[in-house]
């Protein structure tokens, strides 16, 4: 198809981000032009999210926006949401073609077959937990800024108890070691320094091939010459054995910047989410990891509002989590998802009171990110440049602090700064380049 348009737009997290970037550089490579998703296209494919109901909602809610752009493009529905309920998304008028994540990757071949055709199935989509290899598309990099996300496992086996995301993403399922490594070699040959690897859950690389765990994986990668630095994205402390440790509090090479899932700080609530660890377990962990390399920026994840989190229990939670060392917090609203063991708890928590816990928890997250930053106030730090913000360059700590200063160099250079400012927003960090 020549000189036909197409706007993607993404919902959620970055493993949608990473295959929203392959389908539209498959697109582009077909000769298709690539728009933004307010322009007026033929083709508006929408990457959906469901892992909350305002997820779902916020889906139908952007498929309906894009046929009223042009009533006569075609809508395509994809991602988490088409997977767990595609008849919900077929029955919407504006939606011509659900393709499910199992199909994800043919997305450009099924709309090329609707457009010749017209007659073709309106659902496309498989058991997700039949799919036993890794897939993935011609190019296996999201770029954030100047930073390559490699996209190296999917899947989870974990199955806790509020989460429909394995029944979205399937088992895990491992990208191989060596084709890892090639694809981080290339990059860094195109002059990338910092690689950020992810997954549905990291931790979980490998459990299904078992050809090398993610600690194989690391020490592959830490050995290539003119690789600056390798980032990890969410994990799991379950996964996280000594050997892992020692690797990731000793290495350099490894980002001092870990995202470690808790969830509930209360072992009741932990327990009924299906954790499978204790909060002391939790708490030896960011403990031990803080200690080891003490500049460590410690992210983590809370729902509030949980069916058996009673007022005493979240009350409790905040006292712990006041205590930890986290340089912030992702805070969401527990929704109750149809699939899901927690379904029989009810929805016990009122929504006014969900709403307030959640208020509670972010202004903790504020403040112990400001009071992390605060803490390389005048002090000289290494960055990353990684882009360009009103004149002035972005750079990026090991410990994933972002700080605006004035350079020449350029981007995916190293620089050395000095935090003259740090702001209340995450980003709002000002610094004067410095010579080492």
């Amino acid at each position: 198809m020549k000189n036909l348009k197409v706007a993607f737009t993404t919902l959620g997290c970055r493993m949608n981000q990473f295959e929203t970037s392959a389908l539209e550089e498959k697109f582009n490579q077909k000769g298709y032009e690539i728009k933004t998703f307010d322009d007026i296209a033929d083709i508006y494919v929408v990457n959906t999210c469901t892992v909350t109901n305002d997820a779902d909602r916020t889906s139908r809610k952007v498929l309906r926006q894009a046929k009223r752009r042009n009533p006569n493009a075609v809508v395509v529905a994809t991602g988490c949401y088409a997977q767990v309920k595609p008849e919900e998304l077929a029955k919407i008028e504006e939606v011509d073609i659900v393709i499910g994540n199992s199909h994800k990757t043919a997305v450009y071949e099924i709309v090329e077959n609707y457009l010749n055709e017209k007659n073709q199935d309106k659902v496309f989509i498989d058991n997700i937990f039949r799919q036993n290899e890794f897939e993935t598309f011609q190019i296996s990099t999201f770029y954030e800024g100047a930073r390559p996300i490699l996209k190296v496992q999917e899947g989870c086996n974990s199955f806790c108890s509020f989460c429909i995301i394995p029944f979205a993403r399937g088992k895990v399922r491992s990208a191989k070691i060596d084709e890892i490594e090639k694809q981080v070699k290339i990059l860094v040959e195109n002059g990338f320094k910092e690689i950020v690897l992810t997954g549905t859950q990291l931790s979980q690389y490998g459990y299904d091939h078992k050809e090398g765990y993610l600690y194989d994986l690391l020490k592959k990668l830490i050995k290539i010459d003119g690789l600056y630095r390798v980032r990890l994205s969410s994990m799991g402390i379950n996964e996280i054995d000594e050997k892992l440790l020692d690797l990731i509090t000793s290495e350099e090479k490894i980002a001092p910047h870990f995202h470690l899932s808790l969830q509930s700080a209360s072992d009741k609530v932990l327990k009924d989410m299906k954790r499978n660890y204790t909060l002391s377990q939790y708490i030896n962990v960011v403990n031990d990891i803080v200690k080891r390399r003490p500049d460590t920026a410690i992210g983590t994840d809370i729902i509030t509002g949980f069916p058996t989190e009673t007022k005493e229990e979240f009350e409790k939670s905040l006292k712990v989590i006041e205590e930890l060392p986290f340089a912030y917090i992702h805070v969401f609203t527990y929704s109750q998802r149809d699939g899901t063991s927690a379904v029989k708890f009810g929805d016990r928590v009122h929504p006014k009171e969900k709403k307030e816990r959640t208020k509670i928890l972010r202004q903790i997250s504020e403040e112990k990110n400001y009071n992390f930053r605060k803490r390389y106030l005048n002090k000289d730090l290494e960055v990353l440049i990684i882009g360009e913000k009103e004149g002035k360059k972005i750079g990026l700590t090991g410990n994933y602090i972002h700080i605006k200063f004035e350079s020449d160099k350029d981007i995916n250079q190293l620089s050395y700064v000095n935090m003259l400012k740090v702001g209340k927003e995450r980003e709002e960090n000002y610094a004067v380049e410095v010579k080492k």
